[in-house]
């Protein structure tokens, strides 16, 4: 893999200054990740390399490996309407590291919650280390040595990290040095680098995740849940990561990963286990299986095959911001800047990608653009029209379709039905008013047609969006921004924490937009999705933009690496540079007169032959001088040839 070449230092140009190259409209590029498509049917082929029993035990490494840590046999739960889990049966050996896999209303949370005793099934049973346990409260688990880390952290920012490790468990080692010691002690044991002095708000993602972990394996767990923990971390946390689930390993801790990134669990996993509408469908062995098999598992029909694309970028320009500036009180008061500088052009059908740890102004430049946000400096202007004054509804009402970040929090109302979420945001749009008048009964067909065509999967209508599983609230989102035909769409993690076929369908349909000419923000934590979907990426850092990438000639790697602050300017990988310089030279040669360049390759083999043949004459004499010399001579007739070329 190559690493991370930057060509440039200082401040950072904007998109429109510093334009990416023509798109090279007859060379298409197939995206990293399958895009969909493709019409699906159903896979009846999908056991391969996969059993419907548990897998065997994990060898060597652990002494305690072969024995079931976790063993759930039946489990059934119902809600009103639904049954999330059906005759659910899973194993989890001592010391392994099983991950559980399915589509988002698979089940897989509703399982953890009655694992974790934050739920109680209807009826199956649990064993924990091979005795049969019931637990009512997230205590009883917590007794019997289970810890959770779910997906949206749960820390005190305002408190250091020895505080929040020893919150409601003063009375394990009091909350002084004994408890201090303790941590570092926990810490120092799995490798996890945690400062109990620090200030959790002073902290990256990485660190709180892994002050998260500290926080179980402080109160004795030896089974730990981990809910999607990469979903937020760059390639090099992601590693380390892995690195400390490796050492817990071998410390004898079992670990449950959900997850749903594909190759990350065959990188880490010793088992996986596939949910799929509610009950187990099979175990499979990571080193046996591929990821599209997995993957046609979770979702019980074959994906798409990849499909080469070529670019829909025009002239026009969609978006176009320039010096954007934001400063904000922090918890003590004091003004810092989180927007410095903001300049990009995103034009009409064109992806632009911005990659970036969480916390270094994605939040704050998507409000800034939605209006939600007041600008210190700086203009917004959406196909030649200047939106700096105005307000969010009028942004919406110009073309500007949102798809947040927390779609809890800005995207729905909850314990509403889905048909008033279809209005939600679009109050003053058809079908959903005539005039000044709402109308609840086009509103409702409009939301039965987005159901159907976005693959909401609902009873009805009228249920809330709380009942519906996370991907089936991002599909609810997706369809409603999708329907009124926005100019602009800004997709900020548009697939976080969603199945890979919720995740198929979204981006196919942002893809489908595109072609029509949609221009996308793209907010994302998922490298791939950004170098699978966008036409331009651009990298911030601590409120700047500090660097750009083709999506064509960049890892994930190097963009962790820009990411981190340690990379700016253009950034490409060592082999894309080099590949580049190969056909620049060829363009060259070919741009000088047919006989004139024949000359310079007959001169450089000429040069070549004649130096090979003195250093075989000088060997032959037997003259080591000689052939010392000619020995250089034919270097220095391999450099002409380069320099010649």
């Amino acid at each position: 893999m190559g690493r991370a070449r930057a060509h440039s230092a200082g401040p950072h140009p904007s998109s429109d200054r510093h334009p990416r190259r023509p798109p090279r409209a007859p060379a298409a590029r197939a995206p990293h990740r399958p895009p969909p498509g493709a019409t699906t049917r159903p896979a009846e082929h999908q056991e391969i390399a996969i059993s419907a029993s548990s897998p065997s035990p994990t060898k060597g490494g652990n002494p305690g490996a072969g024995t079931a840590a976790v063993e759930l046999r039946g489990i059934t739960k119902r809600f009103p309407g639904v049954v999330a889990n059906h005759d659910i049966n899973l194993t989890v050996r001592t010391g392994t590291v099983h991950a559980l896999m399915g589509e988002n209303g698979a089940g897989k949370s509703t399982l953890m919650k009655i694992l974790y005793g934050m739920q109680r099934p209807d009826e199956g049973t649990i064993a924990i280390n091979g005795e049969q346990v019931e637990f009512a409260t997230p205590g009883d688990a917590i007794a019997r040595g289970i810890g959770m880390v779910h997906q949206h952290f749960m820390l005190a920012d305002n408190l250091t990290v020895l505080e929040n490790v020893v919150l409601g468990g003063e009375k394990l080692h009091g909350i002084g040095g004994k408890a201090k010691a303790k941590i570092k002690e926990i810490s120092d044991q799995y490798g996890l680098g945690v400062r109990p002095d620090a200030l959790v708000e002073d902290l990256g993602v990485a660190e709180r995740q892994r002050v998260e972990i500290l926080k179980v394996l402080y109160r004795g767990a030896r089974i730990l849940i981990l809910d999607e923990p990469t979903a937020v971390l760059v390639p090099q946390e992601v590693d380390a990561l892995f690195d400390n689930l490796r050492e817990l390993k071998a410390e004898g801790v079992t670990v449950i990963f959900i997850s749903h990134k594909l190759h990350e669990v065959l990188s880490v996993a010793d088992a996986i286990s596939v949910i799929r509408r509610g009950t187990t469908v099979g175990d499979a062995d990571p080193k046996q299986v591929t990821a599209r098999q997995l993957a046609e598992l979770m979702v019980g029909s074959e994906l798409p095959n990849p499909e080469s694309r070529e670019s829909t970028v025009t002239a026009t320009e969609m978006l176009k911001v320039e010096g954007l500036r934001i400063a904000k009180p922090d918890a003590e008061g004091i003004e810092r800047v989180v927007l410095d500088d903001i300049s990009m052009t995103i034009r009409k059908g064109e992806i632009l990608g911005v990659a970036g740890v969480e916390g270094n102004g994605q939040a704050e430049l998507v409000e800034a653009i939605m209006g939600m946000l007041p600008l210190d400096a700086g203009t917004v202007v959406l196909d030649g029209r200047d939106l700096t004054p105005a307000l969010t509804r009028a942004r919406r009402e110009a073309g500007i379709g949102y798809i947040p970040e927390d779609r809890h929090r800005h995207g729905l109302l909850l314990e509403a039905p889905l048909w008033e979420n279809r209005i939600l945001g679009h109050v003053t749009e058809a079908p959903n008013s005539k005039g000044l008048r709402l109308d609840p009964a086009a509103a409702r067909r409009d939301t039965e047609r987005i159901v159907r065509e976005f693959d909401v999967r609902t009873p009805g209508i009228e249920v809330t969006a709380a009942s519906l599983s996370g991907g089936n609230q991002q599909k609810l989102i997706v369809g409603r921004e999708m329907s009124h035909r926005p100019k602009l769409l800004i997709a900020a993690h548009p697939t976080r924490g969603v199945d890979v076929g919720a995740q198929a369908q979204i981006w196919g349909q942002i893809r489908e937009a595109q072609r029509e000419g949609l221009a996308v923000l793209l907010i994302s934590a998922d490298l791939d999705e950004l170098i699978g979907l966008s036409d331009t990426i651009r990298v911030i850092y601590r409120g700047r933009l500090v660097a750009d990438a083709d999506p064509a000639t960049v890892t994930a790697e190097d963009l962790g690496t820009a990411m981190t602050g340690a990379a700016a300017g253009h950034i490409e990988s060592d082999e894309a540079a080099l590949a580049e310089a190969a056909v620049v030279a060829e363009e060259e040669l070919g741009k000088l007169d047919v006989p004139l360049a024949e000359a310079i390759e007959d001169a450089v083999a000429d040069s070549a032959e004649g130096a090979a043949e003195d250093a075989a004459e000088s060997a032959a004499e037997g003259t080591g001088g000689d052939a010392a010399e000619g020995t250089t001579t034919t270097e220095t007739a391999g450099d002409d040839a380069e320099a010649g070329e």
